[in-house]
Formats: structure tokens, sequence, C-alpha cells
């Protein structure tokens, strides 16, 4: 049952990571979708701050955390490799934000082992959706907390 009187009340806890490699860019382009409220609250935990995604006062420094918070639980090793997640930025769009990021320098990808602990450390019933697509073949992958190891093979 949701309370009504609770707009950010939500009954799971999820987020859904889409990771693309461009083969004609040599880039890897991830997007993770997150609710916004499990978000804030996470920032928040973590950097010890008031957190308003919205806030345009605020944006370079929630721009600093995102990308700080993400590239500390999201990180891919390529064909036997670590690659670097670089943060491009998010936006909001009703209950969720994107949050995006890339790795240069990929021409090919046969292999993506991805350690992803993304609110893990704010509520032990996260679920973190992974879909992986590489020339056009899309592999999906749910880790149930404590799991964060996918490995996708092409």
């Amino acid at each position: 049952m949701v309370d009504k009187g609770t707009e950010s009340f939500h009954p799971f806890y999820v987020s859904v990571t889409e990771i693309n490699h461009n083969a004609k860019e040599k880039t890897l382009e991830v997007s993770c979708k997150i609710f916004a409220d499990d978000l804030e609250a996470v920032l928040k935990q973590n950097y010890k701050t008031k957190v308003d995604l919205v806030s345009p006062q605020q944006h370079e420094q929630i721009n600093k955390f995102i990308g700080d918070y993400i590239t500390k639980h999201l990180s891919f090793i390529a064909d036997g490799k670590p690659v670097k997640l670089t943060y491009v930025g998010f936006e909001k769009e009703s209950e969720s934000v994107y949050c995006y990021f890339e790795v240069d320098n990929l021409p090919t990808l046969k292999k993506l082992d991805v350690n992803n602990s993304i609110l893990q450390d704010f509520n032990d019933t996260q679920i973190n959706i992974m879909h992986v697509i590489v020339n056009g073949n899309r592999k999906s992958y749910k880790l149930d907390y404590p799991n964060k190891q996918a490995s996708f093979a092409f």
C-alpha cells in the first residue's frame, strides 16, 4: 500500500544500467537510471550534506558527488583489462535520474566483467539490472543484493 502523503515512497529499490558498445566511436556508452529520492539519500549519506538534484546552486557539487559515487560503485574490466569510467553528466526525469558515463578507446569488446554495487550501501533489498549491447547483441543480468558481479561474453 502506498502512503499518499509520502510522495517519494516506492515499494522496491532498483537501478537499471545500460551499457552500449559503440564500435564506430570506439566507446562504451553507459547510462544508470536510479530513483531520484534514493540517489539523493545515498549522496546525503555518503557526503554528509543536503542534496537537492534540481537546485541550480548545487548543480556543480551534485555533478562531483554523482561522478564520485557511481565510479566507486560501478567498474568494468573489458577483455581482461580494467577501463576508466568517465562521468559525462546527469538529467532528472520525473522520479528518476539518468547518470551518463563513457569509456574511451575501446575498439572491440568480446567480454565485459562488471562490478555493480550501486545503492547497495543504502538498501539491502537493492536490485541492479544491467543491459549490455555489443554489435546489436543484447544481454541482460539482474544482481540482487549482496551480489555485485556479472560477466558478459559476446
